[in-house]
């Protein structure tokens, strides 16, 4: 059975430069969440997966964003894609998804080396294209693309065709790539700027493996007729992964070895001529070059460390490490201080990144700067062109802030009782910030939103733009910039559950449906009335990597917009054609009723289309009339299953490289078309004709009437560089078409703007902060690339007015890390806001709460923030006031301030009674943290008991082992103990003290303590016989060291009657305690120290002295104790009391509170009525039978007619 194969081609024009990548792959190791109709098969989009490695191009792999910065040497992105079946008769084809003006937010991930956050001389790992890139947590939205790059679909050939239309030639050769046949990916580089060099990297990618297992370099220096084989100066035993060009200089090449071989790079400085092999210390995840310096680059490895190259990859050097991924961007001349300064987000914790920058060659921690004093959230630092964007939390919320050209950082202003679920920079361009905001009550769509130049204030642009989840979950959002005509864009917007596509002509301030056309293809009248029934155009990449979606333009070709899309009520995937305008969206036509890909030719002055197909074809299709007439072309003499399509770099196009496969066995076939036969002549003025932008009649749009130059249908001329296609303009008069809503007012049905219902249009401007006069808003502000003049400017233009004297308001007061928390001897940063006011004349002062404050002059002064260090715990009142001669505001929070909270140590008796509470108590350190937090678990319980003191009360309803934990909160530290308390119904307790050179090898710590407290508890088992089931040992904390041991009933003694109970543990107390008393019970804690233990109470001596001396003090003592010890049993032999030092617990006993340390208070038991011996009395029978040193086992004891049982 054979396999088929799907194949995928992507291609990047870039500084004149074209690169391209086709993958293939079984169809078996596609997605499983990927079925597709046969008609969605036509169809597959990688639109954003301009960045990801190859063999990820098939929708489970990683994709890698793409971030633009525009100046003068933009780079320019066009892909495509294209499903094949290359290998097999049943194999479709899928058409290119080119020049999308989608806006992507791409995945975080990443397997092998792609582009960061890069600017627009990232590079990535598509064959070195050097792409540009937007912030990988911002979507950028595409800029058209370079028609050069374009992506062909293969269609089955002469489906309703006109088998008598006249057939041409073209030009073509055809190259196999010989050995190559089991390689299913493919990068391609074409250098152009008058180069006739291409470059070809081919692989095998093991899907199973995931990772690069053989590769093939070839070169072309002849236009792509023949092609080298380079494996032999690269070297036979390298695996190649990825290739790379610098923006700068096409001629210097850089090939990445795969690093599961070798960790390498080869690099040429002569187009792929010659290598010169370099080791690598590190594996690259992504490069990042210079936008104007040729050797210097940026890598970023896989354990998060950033490497700097100023020496194109000969020698690296570490730069920062915890660097996020893709937040690190190249300095810009003119705005940053240095030209080798980098801008990055270094990782704190995971909730917590800092914004540094440092120099290129010294990042060391004295080198670095912090534009923002604070943290800010992790993975939201954006730098692009003239702005600088971050996210604070600020009282747990997501506050925006923004940089203007380097400046104080200030929060985005947007319309009140705006709450942003997700915020996305979609473009900084024309001094000017776009911005998609979706808003608390959306979930499948965003609103638009527009700044002025300092990208502090924003207006609505367009409501509810329809976004989706594209291929690794990115934010894909539906706007498309029309390139050529500036101001032109088009979306697809959600109304009443339908989407519709708009186009505007003014930068978002009118919007309207598009006009259908009037006739389909075959001339047959097309009845579509608007609102109801309009042109609708795919603008977006769909989830479903097989969805629909085509749409080119280009700026040599001025006004052709070619898209896909339908006619009807709503925006559907069903019957799509391929439309075309030629006056930049005012009429449309429809020149295909199936799927094509489109690109041009010769600088826009003609087209070329390849039909979707799952067949081999032999044809193209060329019109020179901007889509009115298609002539058919062959290009090969034997069929072939086409995957993709190389353009000539830059704006010419006349040659280009179809790649593909004669059969599902063969190698590829590179196949090289010479469109310059077809052209007569070289292009002259009286080939041009004027066209003027309109929109529906009206000629001024932004400002200006332009006229742009345009190629005459069916010239066959070549079109000379840069000649004949400059626009010329007129400005127009100012109306108040010319003008859009000022933040704070919204417009009406009759176009006017007035004031939203929550601002106050008297409230003055922030340059009344800084400054003495302000621009007072009329509710109009001209639109930033508008050029109108004179007319109704003056009407409609803010007046310069002078500052009025007017009382502060409107005064914020927080932390630089947005949190009411602060540790103890660490600087605290405190920012300060003033809404209204005149700044100048306004003093601040700030007030710290432990008795210090300081004041300024005026708010200018402070924009850096104000720091203060505490040196002492506590919470206090810190304050800001604003003043002047007509009033003042206030501000007040409540900070934390903390020490490190270390250890947290909960104390408790080791033994409880049930049904009686116990006390639980906590020890902290250092003692005085601040403010502290306490979470106590009971009995396994999921919810916590929540206290702020470190002391509970909790009572045990249930015998057993419970399991007590506590938690302890400071700040933003959290530390935890937990101990396991034996709950009874009764048992005893005796204090025990040790000798005192124990307290000398006391490390005072929990551990040693429980090892002591085992090692007490076997020498007493030894000595007395007592199962180690009924004894608990506990060591408590301090000096001198004591302890405490508890005797508890044993397991099985449930039959027994209480009364025996109580006895039992009687006489297991005489036992412990005259073991006790004749110091048996002791060890050995290091060779030469032995320790005694011994309890603490009055108890039974031994009668003989265990001294050497003859008549000692010890003696003496002892015949004393002798006498007491006889006082005591006739005191308890008449009045049945408890000997002092043995603790009785019972859960019948009257309620008292417990102790917690060292011991649990006393409660008496009477003996039984009716005995006729206490335990003591037999005790004393046995020790005065005994020889010293020994003590008989509690089991030789006769007290009762049953003897006790231990277990």
């Amino acid at each position: 059975m054979e396999t088929e194969w799907i194949c995928l081609f992507i291609l990047t024009s870039i500084l004149g430069g074209t690169d391209a990548e086709v993958t293939c792959i079984p169809s078996c190791q596609l997605p499983p969440v990927i079925e597709v109709s046969s008609r969605e098969a036509s169809l597959l989009d990688w639109t954003d997966f301009s960045a990801a490695p190859a063999g990820d191009l098939v929708g489970f792999g990683a994709e890698l964003p793409g971030r633009e910065e525009r100046h003068d040497a933009a780079e320019l992105r066009e892909e495509s894609s294209l499903k094949v079946r290359p290998r097999s008769e049943e194999q479709a084809s899928v058409g290119p998804r080119r020049d999308r003006g989608k806006v992507s937010l791409p995945s975080q991930s990443a397997p092998g080396p792609a582009p960061g956050n890069a600017t627009e001389n990232r590079t990535g790992d598509i064959g070195n294209e050097p792409f540009s890139f937007r912030s990988r947590s911002a979507p950028s939205r595409r800029r058209p693309r370079s028609a050069d790059t374009s992506w062909s679909g293969v269609g089955t050939e002469g489906a309703g065709e006109d088998p008598d239309r006249e057939e041409f030639r073209l030009t073509s050769s055809t190259f196999a790539l010989a050995g190559d046949t089991a390689h299913n990916q493919a990068m391609v580089h074409w250098s152009g700027q008058n180069s006739s060099v291409i470059l070809m990297l081919t692989k095998f990618y093991d899907f199973n493996s995931g990772r690069v297992t053989e590769s093939s370099l070839w070169r072309s220096t002849d236009y792509g007729t023949t092609y080298e084989k380079l494996n032999e100066k690269v070297g036979t035993k390298s695996i190649l992964s990825y290739l790379y060009v610098s923006p700068n200089n096409k001629r210097k090449i850089m090939l990445l070895t795969d690093p599961e071989v070798e960790s390498s790079l080869l690099i040429s400085l002569d187009e792929g001529a010659s290598y010169q092999k370099h080791s690598l210390a590190f594996d690259i995840l992504s490069l990042l070059f210079h936008p104007e310096q040729e050797d210097w680059i940026l890598a970023y490895s896989h354990d998060q460390k950033l490497y700097v190259s100023v020496e194109f990859g000969r020698r690296w050097q570490l730069v920062q490490d915890s660097v996020v991924p893709n937040r690190f961007y190249w300095s810009r001349l003119g705005l940053d201080k240095e030209q080798g300064m980098i801008h990055l987000e270094v990782s704190v914790s995971d909730k917590r990144s800092q914004y540094i920058t440092c120099k290129l060659q010294n990042c060391s921690d004295g080198n670095k700067g912090k534009p923002f004093p604070g943290f800010i959230i992790p993975n939201s630092l954006v730098v692009q062109d003239e702005y600088v964007f971050i996210q604070v939390s600020v009282g747990g919320q997501t506050v925006h802030y923004v940089s203007y050209r380097r400046n104080a950082f200030y929060p985005m202003k947007l319309p009140k009782y705006t709450v942003p679920k997700d915020l996305q920079i979609i473009s900084t361009d024309d001094n000017q910030v776009v911005a998609a905001i979706q808003d608390w009550h959306q979930n499948d769509s965003y609103n638009l939103y527009m700044s002025e130049h300092r990208g502090l204030f924003f207006t609505l642009m367009l409501e509810d733009v329809v976004s989706s989840g594209g291929p690794e979950d990115n934010i894909m959002i539906d706007l498309y910039e029309v390139a050529g005509i500036k101001g032109v864009f088009l979306s697809n917007k959600v109304v009443e559950n339908q989407v519709k596509t708009y186009i505007t002509y003014n930068k978002g301030r009118d919007w309207r449906l598009l006009q259908a056309p009037t006739t389909d293809l075959q001339g047959n009248k097309v009845y579509c009335e608007q609102p109801y029934c309009s042109l609708h155009l795919h603008l977006h990449v769909s989830e479903n990597p097989y969805a629909s979606g085509n749409i080119v333009s280009k700026d040599t070709a001025p006004g052709i917009i070619i898209a896909s899309g339908g006619v009807g009520p709503e925006l559907t995937n069903a019957n799509v054609s391929i439309f075309i305008t030629s006056d930049a969206g005012n009429t449309w036509r429809e020149i295909f009723q199936e799927e094509y890909s489109v690109f041009f030719l010769n600088q826009g002055g003609s087209l070329v289309a390849i039909r979707h197909t799952p067949l081999p074809i032999r044809h193209i299709w060329l019109s020179f009339d901007e889509g009115r007439n298609w002539d058919k072309y062959s290009f090969t003499s034997f069929p072939l299953y086409v995957d993709g399509v190389l353009g000539e770099p830059g704006e010419d196009i006349l040659i280009m490289t179809i790649f593909g496969h004669f059969s599902h066995r063969s190698e590829w076939q590179l196949v090289k078309i010479d469109f310059r036969p077809i052209f007569e002549r070289w292009c002259t003025s009286e080939d041009y004709f004027t066209w003027q932008l309109h929109n529906e009649g009206e000629v001024c749009i932004m400002g200006m009437k332009r006229i742009f130059q345009k190629l005459r249908a069916n010239a066959r001329c070549v079109k000379a560089r840069d000649q004949y296609i400059s626009q010329m303009s007129d400005s127009c008069p100012c109306t108040e078409a010319d003008f859009e809503c000022d933040y704070g007012f919204e417009r009406q049905i009759d176009g006017s703007c007035t004031p939203a219902f929550w601002f106050t249009p008297s409230a003055t401007s922030r340059e009344c902060i800084t400054g003495d006069s302000f621009l007072n808003t009329t509710g109009y502000r001209k639109a930033l690339s508008n050029n109108c003049s004179e007319g109704s400017e003056l009407k409609y233009s803010p007046r310069q007015q002078k500052c009025p004297s007017q009382a502060p308001r409107g005064l914020q007061l927080f932390t630089s890390e947005g949190t009411l928390v602060a540790t103890l001897g660490m600087n605290v940063t405190f920012l300060v806001f003033l809404e209204e006011g005149l700044g100048s004349m306004t003093s601040i002062t700030v007030d710290f709460g432990d008795g210090t404050a300081i004041s300024y002059v005026n708010i200018s002064s402070i924009e850096d923030g104000v720091k203060h260090i505490y040196d002492k715990v506590g919470i206090y009142q810190v304050s800001a006031t604003a003043r002047n001669n007509l009033g003042l505001d206030r501000v007040n929070l409540y900070l934390h301030v903390s020490c490190q909270l270390e250890q947290v140590r909960l104390s408790a008796p080791l033994v409880v009674v049930k049904n009686k509470a116990v006390n639980f108590t906590t020890a902290l350190r250092p003692s005085n943290v601040g403010s502290v937090t306490y979470f106590w678990w009971f009995d396994n319980k999921t919810e916590p008991v929540v206290t702020l003191d470190g002391a509970v009360s909790f009572t045990f309803n249930k015998e057993g082992s419970h399991t007590v934990t506590v938690q302890a909160s400071a700040g933003i530290t959290i530390h935890q103990d937990q101990i396991t308390v034996a709950v009874y119904d009764y048992f005893r307790s005796h204090a025990l003290a040790f000798s005192s050179n124990l307290d000398e090898l006391n490390p005072g710590v929990s551990e040693w303590r429980e090892d002591i407290g085992r090692v007490v508890k076997s020498y007493i088992v030894q000595v007395t016989g007592i199962s180690e089931d009924q004894l608990l040992v506990t060591v408590n904390p301090g000096l001198p060291a004591t302890a405490e041991v508890f005797i508890v009933p044993e397991r099985r003694s449930g039959g027994r009657a209480m009364n025996d109970k109580w006895t039992h543990l009687d006489q297991l107390s005489q036992v412990l305690l005259s073991a006790l008393n004749q110091d048996l019970v002791q060890f050995v804690l290091r060779p030469g120290v032995q320790v005694n233990v011994f309890a603490t109470r009055l108890s039974p001596a031994p009668l003989v002295d265990s001294s050497d001396n003859g008549y000692s003090s010890t003696a003496v003592i002892m015949l004393v104790s002798v006498a007491l010890m006889g006082l005591v049993i006739f005191v308890i032999y008449k009045f049945k009391r408890k000997i002092p030092g043995m603790n009785t617990y019972t859960a019948e006993q009257p309620d008292k509170e417990q102790e917690v340390i060292p011991t649990v208070t006393s409660i008496a038991v009477p003996n039984p009525e009716g005995d006729d011996l206490t335990s003591l009395d037999c005790v004393d029978t046995q020790l005065n039978s005994k020889n010293r040193g020994y003590l008989p086992s509690h089991t030789d004891i006769n007290l009762s007619d049953e003897a006790p049982h231990v277990f």
